[in-house]
């Protein structure tokens, strides 16, 4: 069982992203094909089904949570490409494993501290007990009393999977 929370996209957020991306540009759902099958869906953190109605769309993760906290990133501000269900979907249910952990999948675990500032990360290959390798890394993270959010990112594409808060940090504001 994991012991992080893992967060996917909030709610909030994929509703505005539903209507326009953080680059502006607006959402052009489309039926997914066996080429997008597997690829991760960021709504509710599991991969595509050929046939279901998705987007591509331009996501700032840092940016948003900076937002809700009134920090600045400043040049640390980055955005790029997730897939997300073009309508509403059931969200994330989590579960006892994280999310998109194919031993072998080659992760960043990118630590950010208050001010939305990069503090630090590490390349993660994922081992066959996964669980183990990411409770190690965000633990190791985490034992830096400033940082305060990892994101998981793909390092082919550098694409946000998920994120990951400090255990203590139920503060009430959004997920990324």
């Amino acid at each position: 069982m994991t012991a992080y929370t893992v967060l996917p996209v909030d709610p909030a957020a994929l509703t505005e992203l539903r209507t326009a991306d953080d680059a502006g540009r607006p959402c052009v759902p489309y039926r997914a094909t066996r080429d997008d099958a597997g690829s991760p869906l960021r709504c509710c953190l599991r991969p595509i089904t050929p046939g279901e109605r998705i987007a591509l769309v331009s996501y700032a993760p840092l940016r948003r949570w900076a937002a809700a906290r009134g920090a600045d990133p400043g040049a640390y501000d980055e955005q790029g490409p997730v897939f997300i269900h073009a309508d509403g979907c059931g969200g994330f249910a989590p579960g006892a494993d994280y999310p998109f952990a194919r031993p072998g999948a080659l992760r960043t675990v990118r630590r950010y501290d208050a001010r939305g500032r990069i503090a630090g990360g590490r390349l993660l290959e994922i081992p066959a007990d996964a669980t183990a390798a990411f409770d190690a890394a965000f633990d190791d993270a985490f034992a830096d009393p400033d940082v305060v959010l990892v994101h998981v990112r793909a390092l082919e594409y550098g694409c946000f999977h998920f994120a990951v808060r400090r255990p203590s940090a139920e503060d009430g504001t959004p997920a990324p």
